[in-house]
């Protein structure tokens, strides 16, 4: 199969086959399952993006969003806590509010 015809999941699904543990592909992979209809990947991804990458901020907000929309609130909860708590350790206020935001609104 040649690049041009690979969709965008596959492209992300060989960079993370080739680095499991890079950030960013596995953050564009997740997304790429959230956007299209495939939660379950997408929270595949997401847990072993942070199991591996802790302080990878952006992926808790995503992550927590996803778990809302799945009707899974009390994980959401628990996932922004702990990113606020990265955020905070980072000096990522920005994020951190965002998460605050989504955690009130859940509350």
């Amino acid at each position: 199969m040649t690049d041009q015809k690979k969709t965008r999941r596959q492209v992300l699904e060989e960079f993370v086959a080739r680095k499991p543990d890079d950030a960013f592909s596995r953050y564009g992979l997740a997304m790429e399952c959230m956007n299209n209809g495939d939660p379950a990947a997408a929270d595949e991804h997401f847990r072993f993006l942070l199991q591996s990458n802790a302080e990878y901020v952006p992926a808790y907000l995503m992550y927590a969003q996803l778990l809302v929309r799945e009707s899974r609130g009390e994980e959401a909860k628990t996932v922004l806590s702990s990113g606020i708590a990265a955020a905070e350790k980072k000096g990522d206020q920005h994020a951190r509010f965002e998460m605050e935001g989504l955690l009130s609104d859940i509350s």
